[in-house]
């Protein structure tokens, strides 16, 4: 197969698949071992360490190297969808989840209009389940328009599928506000998602504020913007017992205060973003001031790299999700401190956690999967992804850990091609991907009597 051209993402239905000899990855029971698995109609029938042929059963044959894992989780994604089809529509952002390995994905509501309100949080759940693909949830807003004043109907838009709350985007500067918000959480049972960002201190800066920033001679953004923020968040989830979620952590000091928050036994949950624990400043100024190096929070020094790393890997940070954020050319095609903050990520996610962790010997292949699918999906309370349960939903994915692929944003499903990591050669690629007893990648093999 060549892992440079983009993956096909027409469904085949499934009857009887019978996968074996792959490595089964799945940490809800921590098995880590070569075995078969026998899928019927869309569900997991068996996990054995061998299955017999089963008759009228199509037999995919793998090697160790091919990772059979739960489908991936990602709880934050910009599908811009309504609004902005020009950046990714609904079926573009859905196909990018499908080529990266994702059965389930999380919508973020800074749309147009604002997912704030039942009939549009009604709109992004139909137009997904049209797609008749993977699993979409949304996050819908705290505050009416993201304006940080007026909450929106938390308690309406949960009783219809909301699954969280969040203003990402925008930090919701009113403390009392994001106390209101805490509490319906807790009432609801769903975390709240915290954009954390002083942007008094944030400013005018593009870039993070520190050596390189000053070398480059671009405005910073002090790790103070993030941290004095993530300590109140902390102390507002401790006064009212509510589930805050701490996205895209960037910062050394951010980690520390979260391991903290979790000693003390407070309800705090936290992820990080692949080019956070892959990317520093540094490579901004290598990039040549290239604005696809340009996010929010920024990339910042070797030493908070190196911090997110210890925190992922001991548990401080529980998850690692995309903020997969696609523009068009034009957008980045801006001066540095001009350009809009954003990077694409479900299609690359994979390979960069695979070839900056578990090929140098930080992360064991079991903990990638947890951090990339059971831990997020446990945190937002996500029905049937996560796990590979005897008896549930194929919410399944077969990777081939050694494949080597050139990123080129140009192949893309995503409509985005604002990627960092264009030009890089990535280790790990998704083969197949089995959601809801339908194939949607590699629905060839299906039709091949044996082998990979």
């Amino acid at each position: 197969m060549n892992f440079a051209q983009p993956f096909s993402t027409n469904t085949a239905s499934v009857g009887k698949v019978l996968i074996k000899g792959g490595r089964v990855l799945d940490p809800a029971s921590g098995r880590d071992e070569v075995s078969d698995v026998l899928i019927e109609d869309g569900v997991i029938k068996a996990i054995e360490a061998s299955i017999q042929s089963v008759q009228n059963a199509t037999e995919i044959k793998l090697t160790p190297n091919h990772w059979v894992t739960p489908g991936l989780v990602d709880v934050h994604v910009h599908l811009r969808d309504p609004g902005y089809p020009d950046k990714e529509t609904m079926s573009t952002g859905i196909s990018a989840a499908v080529a990266g390995g994702y059965t389930t994905i999380c919508a973020m509501p800074n749309t147009h209009p604002t997912t704030d309100n039942l009939p549009t949080l009604q709109y992004v759940l139909e137009n997904a389940r049209r797609e008749q693909k993977i699993d979409v949830f949304a996050i819908p807003a705290i505050t009416k328009g993201l304006a940080g004043q007026e909450l929106s109907e938390m308690a309406l838009m949960s009783e219809h599928g909301a699954v969280g709350f969040t203003d990402d985007g925008c930090c919701v500067k009113d403390a009392s506000r994001m106390r209101r918000a805490l509490e319906w959480g807790r009432i609801l049972n769903v975390p709240i998602m915290s954009h954390a960002e002083d942007t008094d201190l944030t400013g005018k800066g593009c870039m993070h504020e520190g050596v390189v920033s000053t070398r480059l001679g671009l405005p910073g953004v002090p790790s103070a913007a993030e941290t004095v923020i993530i300590a109140r968040e902390i102390e507002l989830a401790r006064m009212t017992g509510g589930h805050i979620h701490l996205t895209h952590v960037s910062a050394a000091e951010t980690v520390a205060m979260i391991r903290r928050a979790k000693a003390e036994g407070l309800r705090v949950s936290a992820d990080v973003t692949p080019h956070h624990l892959a990317l520093t400043d540094e490579d901004v100024a290598n990039s040549g001031y290239d604005p696809d190096f340009k996010m929010n929070p920024p990339l910042r020094s070797e030493t908070d790299r190196q911090a997110l790393i210890e925190g992922l890997l001991d548990g401080t940070i529980d998850a690692i999700a995309t903020d997969h954020a696609p523009h068009t050319p034009d957008d980045k095609l801006q001066a540095f401190d001009h350009a809009p903050c954003g990077v694409t990520g479900l299609e690359t996610a994979f390979g960069v956690i695979l070839t900056t962790l578990v090929q140098s010997n930080r992360m064991s292949p079991l903990q990638l999967v947890e951090r990339m699918s059971l831990n997020p999906a446990k945190i937002f309370n996500l029905p049937d992804a996560g796990a590979l349960n005897i008896g549930g939903s194929a919410q399944l994915a077969v990777f081939d850990a050694q494949a080597q692929w050139l990123v080129d944003p140009v192949l893309f499903e995503s409509k985005g091609r604002n990627c960092p990591f264009k030009g890089q050669l990535l280790t790990g690629k998704p083969i197949m991907l089995f959601s809801r007893g339908r194939c949607l990648l590699g629905a060839d093999r299906l039709r091949q009597p044996v082998g990979v």
